[in-house]
């Protein structure tokens, strides 16, 4: 028992390592993190932080990115509600095909779709738009929203619609007041899945957007110059990069443990 215990605390370790090695490089200066190996910094520094906080091209990358992050969570898990509740209550001719051509979608890269997108963008004045970016996104997260939630709705027994029906509820109260409240585990985990894919794709959201829109992963390659990166403004990007995705893990966690347990995660 103790040296599983053991294990299980090295493993944890081995996983949190690199986090704490990007958290120290945050505090460090860019002198100091090319001068040699230390595990923590001589010279605490907290320059890099004030940078993003005051710089509004840094800030504005980290609230254009859950802009469009959050939009394209809404609009995703909104279609993929009726959508799942189709292919997981009826059959109709070519059921399974269009279900296994929608996640083929997931399947595709974004390089696919970006020339496309960005010719259609400039025709119809989308692009470098909030809605622009989570419209692209909703190629690849709409599908896995429909994927992981009929297999929630497929587990909730069709008696419950049938005996909403008798008791005289229309479809869209019992939709919402007594079946999305069954399957709250797996709204938690569609969203919590779709939020995590559009907040790391970079290809999309670099390609279609320049300045109003640009998404943080973007502004991090200022760090570049002639004297190479800002290897400690770079860091603390990355720290405040991960913080909403761990925001949005602790809401979800309970959903996402049942999703593992019950749905198709």
């Amino acid at each position: 028992m103790k040296l599983r215990a053991l294990a299980v605390t090295a493993y944890i370790l081995f996983l949190m390592l690199p986090i704490y090695w990007l958290v120290i490089m945050s505090f460090k200066t860019t002198n100091e993190i090319l001068s040699g190996f230390s595990p923590w910094p001589q010279v605490w520094t907290t320059a890099s932080y004030r940078t993003i906080f005051t710089d509004p091209t840094w800030y504005s990358g980290y609230i254009n990115s859950i802009s469009y992050v959050t939009i394209n969570t809404v609009i995703s898990v909104a279609a993929a509600l009726p959508a799942a509740y189709a292919f997981s209550r009826y059959r109709f001719l070519g059921d399974k095909h269009l279900f296994f051509w929608l996640f083929t979608n997931r399947m595709a890269p974004a390089a696919v779709f970006a020339l496309p997108f960005l010719q259609l963008y400039y025709a119809i004045g989308l692009f470098d738009t909030h809605l622009g970016v989570a419209l692209a996104h909703c190629l690849f997260n709409i599908p896995l929203a429909v994927w992981i939630l009929e297999g929630f709705m497929s587990g909730v027994p069709k008696e419950l619609d049938e005996t909403a029906y008798v008791d005289g509820y229309s479809f869209p109260r019992f939709f919402l007041t007594i079946f999305i409240p069954n399957i709250k585990a797996g709204i938690g985990v569609a969203a919590f899945f779709c939020f995590m894919f559009s907040w790391v794709e970079m290809l999309l959201s670099k390609t279609l957007t320049s300045v109003q829109a640009k998404p943080i992963a973007a502004v991090m390659t200022r760090t570049a110059s002639t004297s190479g990166y800002e290897l400690g403004l770079l860091a603390a990007a990355g720290v405040l990069t991960i913080i909403p995705g761990a925001i949005v893990i602790w809401f979800v966690r309970n959903y996402i443990a049942k999703g593992f347990a019950l749905g198709r995660v």
